[in-house]
């Protein structure tokens, strides 16, 4: 069965950022993954992840001024130095944690926008040429507008045609199963045709975004369709809780490792 890492932004906020390493192991997990891991040093980091046995799935390289409403640079006009220093801070957090795969958020601006298309299209060759020197894969994630309004990259198509235009090796899709269902549907069609370029699964209920247990979608079916599909990378769990984290873990239970 896959391999689920625990999202700590999301998951465990009983606990502070640190110690919620220490509480997803605890639970079962074997891998973790969050948004940003800017605010905690990349020794404290991996002291967390050494301690406990787990793999570092993911994380998102730095996201512009996240406070100030910015989702990301990778599509604005003029960011591009910028963009070029972010690389370099997540590269030292990546060497510190063994991560193997980076998310680059593209930012808000309009996807019919020429010159944004332009930045778009020369941040990610760049991020992925200087990734792969490292061993380490980019992804790029489609977004929909009801959680993100006016995200650049909001369509599956675009990603893939995006990836499949550069034909870099280590530019991957990020398939996250929520944005793939309030966007388009057909989720499991699109997980057959897209898996040979996927490089990580996200999940999450629909449309509550809580524990994969209900709701619109078949997790348990879409659980079985990963294992049949062959997916050997980790499926990140990127969810809300509806209450404490560890009492909404029923479905996780037959998963954990032991």
């Amino acid at each position: 069965m896959p391999t689920f890492a625990a999202n700590l932004t999301m998951m465990f906020n009983e606990w502070s950022f640190l110690d919620r390493f220490d509480a997803a192991a605890d639970a079962g997990f074997a891998a973790v993954e969050y948004l940003f891991p800017y605010e905690a040093s990349p020794e404290a980091i991996a002291e967390r992840l050494t301690r406990n046995k787990l793999q570092q799935a993911l994380f998102n390289l730095p996201p512009g001024d996240w406070a100030a409403g910015e989702r990301g640079i990778a599509a604005l006009p003029g960011r591009f130095d910028e963009l070029k220093s972010d690389v370099e801070r997540a590269l030292n957090y990546a060497a510190a944690t063994g991560v193997k795969r980076l998310h680059l958020m593209a930012g808000l601006a309009d996807p019919s926008d020429a010159e944004a298309a332009s930045c778009y299209r020369r941040s990610v060759a760049y991020t992925a040429a200087r990734l792969a020197e490292n061993g380490i894969d980019l992804l790029i994630e489609p977004i929909n507008g009801r959680n993100m309004p006016g995200y650049f990259l909001n369509h599956f198509g675009a990603a893939e045609r995006l990836i499949t235009d550069l034909g870099l090796p280590n530019l991957k899709l990020q398939f996250d199963v929520y944005h793939r269902q309030i966007l388009h549907g057909d989720v499991t069609m699109a997980l057959r045709r897209l898996l040979p370029i996927t490089g990580h699964i996200q999940v999450a209920s629909v449309p509550s975004r809580s524990e994969p247990d209900g709701e619109e979608l078949n997790y348990p079916y879409l659980f079985g369709e990963i294992d049949r599909l062959d997916y050997r990378g980790f499926v990140g769990c990127e969810y809300i809780p509806r209450d404490r984290t560890l009492d909404g873990l029923d479905w996780f239970k037959p998963f954990a490792r032991r």
